[in-house]
């Protein structure tokens, strides 16, 4: 089979999404190269140990700098970014940490990206920008309008910026799975923070399809996202107190510094604007301009439509969530340990 020339930047590469990505791509003929941009020395050291792999290269950098953001840059055919802070509680507490990260450092790679003829930028968003009420929902919905504001402005198409939007990843960093699985297994109660809480329930090869999904049908500006079933808190905890034949008792803390009830992936002002497409929402982006007497004067919608949100998708009982975890390696790995 011929090679590919592409050559492929992943910021944040070293991350659970750049892993799986690397491991569904690395040995095929997709791309001839591709770059990792990341801050961690040793988590570059353990990837490159553990893939073994001459077509994967390296980048110690940080997208918060502009210099080591265009070496990285330079050559490259497409971006994915996902470097980004996404830990709800320290981004509460340095909220401007998460702007240097989610908003400038976009707009870095934004910027080199065009100034380099980058043929593609798929950015990588989460559910916690829509309705935000946190700072890393915060940061990253202004990572999104950065996006969209830059696509803009290029009128020849000649790089073309997109992004996707995702729930909870399951097993991923800073994900619950993990932490209910180490209770379980120190045989502590599970903390859960409201058992009525809803989250979308995602696996990693989601997420990587959604960003293959956007890679292939986007158009300058669009945002997809996937739909994607969800479960209560409380369930999740009980189906995997069941997987693992547990007696630890699920425990109420109640809810931390930033956190939703609900999330949402597309919200009703997006719905309008959304176009379904099988198991994908496509997000136009708006197509009006400064001209402000056209906000005033003139409305476009009588009704607002519903959002879809983690408490109006498909909700799945014990059974369904216990036959979804299964499938998960983490969990498979932590039966057998």
């Amino acid at each position: 089979m011929k090679v590919s020339n592409n050559k492929l930047l992943i910021t944040g590469g070293t991350g659970s999404f750049g892993k799986a990505y690397l491991n569904k791509v690395a040995n095929n003929n997709k791309f001839s190269e591709i770059r990792i941009l990341s801050r961690d020395e040793k988590k570059q050291d353990d990837l490159r140990r553990e893939l073994n792999n001459e077509k994967i290269k390296f980048f110690i950098g940080d997208v918060r700098d502009n210099s080591s953001v265009r070496n990285a840059v330079e050559g490259i055919d497409y971006i994915f970014h996902a470097a980004a802070l996404k830990q709800v509680p320290s981004c509460e507490f340095f909220p401007i940490e998460a702007v240097k990260t989610n908003v400038l450092g976009t707009d870095n790679v934004l910027s080199a990206a065009y100034s380099s003829n980058v043929s593609k930028v798929v950015i990588l968003s989460t559910d916690k920008a829509a309705y935000p009420i946190n700072s890393m929902g915060m940061s990253k919905a202004l990572m999104e309008k950065v996006m969209i504001a830059k696509s803009r402005s290029i009128s020849n198409n000649s790089t073309i910026f997109c992004g996707t939007r995702y729930g909870n990843v399951m097993g991923s960093r800073g994900s619950v799975i993990p932490l209910f699985i180490s209770q379980i297994k120190s045989k502590k109660d599970i903390t859960i923070t409201s058992p009525e809480m809803t989250r979308f329930l995602m696996s990693l090869d989601n997420a990587v399809d959604l960003v293959d999904y956007a890679f292939n049908n986007c158009n300058q500006g669009d945002m997809f996202v996937q739909k994607a079933p969800s479960c209560t808190i409380r369930t999740l905890a009980e189906a995997l107190i069941e997987i693992f034949g547990s007696n630890s008792k699920v425990k109420n803390i109640g809810i931390r510094h930033g956190e939703k009830m609900h999330e949402t992936l597309v919200t009703s002002e997006e719905m309008i604007r959304a176009e379904e497409i099988g198991d994908f929402f496509k997000i136009k982006p708006d197509s009006r301009d400064l001209n402000y007497e056209n906000y005033f004067s003139k409305g476009e919608i009588e009704k607002m439509p519903e959002p879809y949100s983690s408490n109006n998708t498909s909700i799945l009982d014990k059974n369904s969530v216990i036959n979804l975890l299964m499938s998960l390696s983490l969990v498979k790995d932590e039966l057998k340990s």
